[in-house]
């Protein structure tokens, strides 16, 4: 069967920067083992699989893998589906204002805002549907260090310090003391992997930024789901909003930051995080960014 697919760059306001995705819409008949080898031949951090919803008044039904594993949820394939989605079904509607998208996920439903502005790019961004939940905390910072391939002394920074954080995916956060040791971090084989436990991924988090506009610069390793390195991980940055309420002094009120990632691997990339704090409480958070389709082809599966 012949199935219309897309790829786009997500987090990036220009084509070949950000994370790389792959949108099949023509979904009818595909199970699972077939998603997981497509995903597989795709080859990148995630591809997603829109079928039409469950529920009649929702968008669309997403499933998402990775070259290896089916995931519950994730960041770049929910706003670049909920892009995809705008422009495909209200590309008119689209110009003049912006369009509310629900996309139903195994994490649950995710309520998306899609807008375009004259001369700008795309964007999107989706209200977490769960909160962010500490969920243990990983090795010592020497296991860590070593793990990374960087000094024990350049893991944590302030009041910062290693722990795992869930919106839905568990990762490993580790603050690490400077730009140049965020650089040079690389994991070590079956090592790395067993200092996360039971975290699977690791999102490495840094104060110092290339670009002086920007809040955090990170990086996210997975190599046991298949992703060496990730350009921009949407649920990282989700899940790090609990990071953010636990160490930093976040006060009442609406806050947003901006996270870089993917500039070790040239693919610079652009996380807008927003936050909504009430009585010291987060009450609310979003993720989104810029999105570019870049390309459109046919899968014969």
């Amino acid at each position: 069967m012949r199935r219309k697919y897309y790829l786009l760059d997500v987090f990036a306001d220009r084509p070949l920067a950000g994370n790389p995705l792959a949108a099949v819409i023509d979904c009818d008949g595909l199970d699972s083992a077939t998603m997981q080898k497509i995903a597989a031949e795709f080859n990148l951090s995630e591809t997603v699989f829109v079928f039409e919803p469950r529920d009649p008044v929702n968008t669309a039904l997403l499933r998402i893998f990775t070259p290896k594993a089916e995931l519950a949820f994730a960041g770049h394939p929910t706003v670049g589906a909920a892009v995809l989605l705008g422009e495909l079904r209200g590309r008119e509607l689209l110009r003049t204002q912006d369009i509310r998208v629900v996309l139903e996920e195994n994490i649950g439903n995710i309520v998306c805002v899609v807008r375009q502005r004259p001369g700008k790019s795309r964007q999107a961004h989706f209200t977490l549907p769960k909160l962010p939940v500490e969920a243990g905390l990983p090795q010592s910072n020497d296991r860590l260090a070593a793990g990374l391939g960087i000094a024990p002394s350049e893991v944590g920074f302030e009041r910062h310090l290693p722990t795992i954080y869930s919106a839905g995916i568990p990762f490993a956060f580790i603050p690490i003391a400077s730009l140049a040791a965020a650089t040079r971090a690389q994991p070590q084989a079956a090592l790395f992997e067993a200092v996360l436990a039971p975290a699977k991924a690791a999102f490495l988090y840094t104060r110092e930024t290339i670009d002086a506009e920007h809040d955090f610069h990170t990086r996210m390793f997975a190599p046991s789901l298949g992703v060496a390195e990730d350009p921009a991980t949407g649920s990282a940055a989700a899940a790090f909003a609990g990071v953010l309420m636990a160490f930093e002094d976040t006060p009442d009120g609406s806050h947003a930051l901006t996270i870089e990632q993917g500039y070790e691997i040239g693919r610079p990339s652009r996380i807008v995080l927003s936050l909504e704090v009430e009585r010291g409480t987060l009450r609310e958070a979003s993720v989104g960014g810029n999105t570019v389709i870049v390309a459109e082809g046919f899968l014969d599966v």
